[in-house]
């Protein structure tokens, strides 16, 4: 597995993990009991914390992507290698 070849799962794995962590321990205005006034979304998040979701996105997508990189280095899955067309 290339450099570049890394970095696009990594960063498929973080895309995909973030939109899992995204809803975790949200709570809306309504939930809250704040009015939102005029215009304003009730199902929108009070405080949606997204440093620390951003944080554990990263984490969690380094953690998958070295379980990933070790079993595709000891080759208990083989991915088929692409032709080279020049």
């Amino acid at each position: 597995m290339g450099p570049f070849t890394s970095v696009a799962i990594y960063l498929t794995i973080w895309w995909t993990v973030l939109f899992a962590v995204l809803p975790l321990g949200v709570q809306s205005h309504a939930e809250a009991g704040i009015d939102k006034g005029d215009g304003g979304d009730p199902g929108a998040p009070v405080d949606p914390k997204l440093k620390k979701k951003f944080l554990t996105t990263t984490w969690v997508s380094a953690v998958l992507f070295a379980i990933l990189w070790a079993v595709l280095k000891l080759g208990l899955i083989k991915l088929p290698a692409l032709p080279a067309h020049y």
